[in-house]
Order: structure tokens, then sequence, then C-alpha cells
């Protein structure tokens, strides 16, 4: 089953700044996403989409907002309709006519699933936290403090084992690090206490 999009360009460039608000966007997450362990996968990638918006980049409070909202949104579509993952929410947030930018960052968070290059800022960070975002909480999972005390080292050691969380591509964050110009430790250290908070 191919997801590729069969395109670059998303949204429409006349509609920057126009976003969902918050109730919209929980309401259309909470109609679409029934899975709680989903739910809780696209919080946390908002939640660190946000915080690197504010933190890294001292982006305002609305330019954050539009971070975190392609964050809660990217794996919208994926519970429910699984075979046009990306290809549907993508074309909701169209019609709603929200900010390109936004559609673009959700439209590039899996490169080689839907054949979409990462290239702005938002769209390469989104990338690096996917997968990694997902990694480090199965770690937390298996650790009896979960995120408490959890360290770089010990995130590095399971990424070095392949049948940890096997369904996470190891080449696909050594990619999306490169792209953001991130090291994989400097992401890891980010990710940990931010993410623990939405555990």
């Amino acid at each position: 089953m191919s997801l590729h999009l069969g395109r670059q360009v998303f949204g429409n460039p006349a509609n920057a700044g126009k976003v969902l608000s918050k109730e919209e966007a929980y309401n259309l997450l909470n109609d679409w996403v029934k899975n709680p362990r989903l739910q809780l996968h696209v919080k946390q990638v908002a939640a660190l989409m946000h915080a690197w918006a504010k933190e890294k980049e001292n982006l305002s409070d609305a330019d954050a907002w539009r971070w975190k909202l392609a964050g809660l949104l990217h794996d919208a579509d994926w519970d429910q309709w699984p075979e046009t993952h990306c290809r549907k929410i993508v074309e909701e947030l169209e019609q709603r006519n929200i900010d390109a930018e936004i559609i673009h960052a959700i439209a590039s968070h899996g490169p080689a699933h839907f054949g979409v290059e990462p290239q702005t800022k938002m769209d390469k960070m989104m990338y690096a936290f996917d997968e990694l975002s997902g990694l480090i909480h199965a770690y937390s999972l298996m650790r009896p403090n979960g995120y408490e005390g959890m360290d770089v080292k010990g995130v590095k050691k399971r990424l070095k084992e392949k049948s940890f969380a096997a369904n996470v591509s190891r080449d696909e964050i050594n990619d999306a690090c490169n792209r953001a110009g991130v090291t994989p430790d400097e992401l890891i250290a980010f990710i940990i206490p931010r993410q623990a908070v939405v555990s």
C-alpha cells in the first residue's frame, strides 16, 4: 500500500496565519482519534513542537500554536483511515483554509512514506520528534519509574537494540536529526523532561 501523496505543494499561501482554535483542534482530534495511545502520542509531539518553537526558535505565542497544531493533527487520520493516512487530514485542513505551512509540516512528517520533503524548520522538527518521541515513550513504559531518572545514555542504548520498538525506524531518526541540524543526544535531552509531563 503506497501512502505517497503525489505532490509537494499543499494549501494556499493566501491562508498564511489561518489556524484552528484550540477548541476546534481538540474537537477534530477527539472525533477522529479514538485510540488513547495515539491520542497520547500526538499530544506529546504537540507539546514538543510548542516547546521547541518557544524555547529554541523564540517564536510568538501565535506561531508556537501553529507548530503545536501541526503536531497535534499529524496523525489524526491514522486511527480510522490508515489506508489514506496523511492524505485525509491534509485535504481536511485544505478545505478549512488552514495555513499552508502547517499542512506542509504534516504532509512531510514521514518523507519515506508520503514522498514529501521537509523544507521549513517546522517540517524538520516534526519529522525529528515524531519517531524519537514514540521510542522514548515506549522506553518509559518498561521502566519502573517511567520518565523519572531517564537519561540520554539509556535511550541511546535502546536505540541500538533493533528488537526494541522495532517499528521505529532508526534510519529515519538519523535522517531527521541530520536534516534538522540537531544531534540525537541534544534531541533526546530535549524530549525527556518535556514529554514526561504529557505522559
